[in-house]
């Protein structure tokens, strides 16, 4: 007998498996995670477990999604605004330290 919910548990596969391309390890690592994660959990039966399973697995493409796009808007704002990135009266005390000295 077939599982009905075979086809998310593989749309949920291929997707992290799409995600983890960009994984900051490397993509050979998230790939190794992701298919011992899966592989541990291929012999659950329980329809609720496996919806719990894949709601997991969801969180966890949402998290990786905002790793990237956090990734992403740092690397941003870094080119863009490296004089913003510094605390308010960083470069004063800097310069008063040297003066010391």
């Amino acid at each position: 007998m077939a599982n009905p919910l075979r086809g998310e548990v593989v749309r949920l596969y291929k997707n992290l498996l799409y995600l983890g391309r960009e994984y900051p390890k490397g993509g050979d690592y998230f790939r190794d995670r992701l298919r011992t994660a899966f592989s541990k959990n291929k012999s659950v039966q329980d329809q609720e477990q496996i919806k719990a399973l894949i709601a997991r697995g969801e969180f966890v493409g949402r998290e990786l999604e905002a790793l990237y796009f956090l990734r992403k808007y740092r690397a941003m704002k870094k080119r863009y605004y490296e004089e913003w990135c510094y605390p308010v009266g960083w470069r004063a005390k800097k310069k008063r330290t040297e003066v010391l000295l």
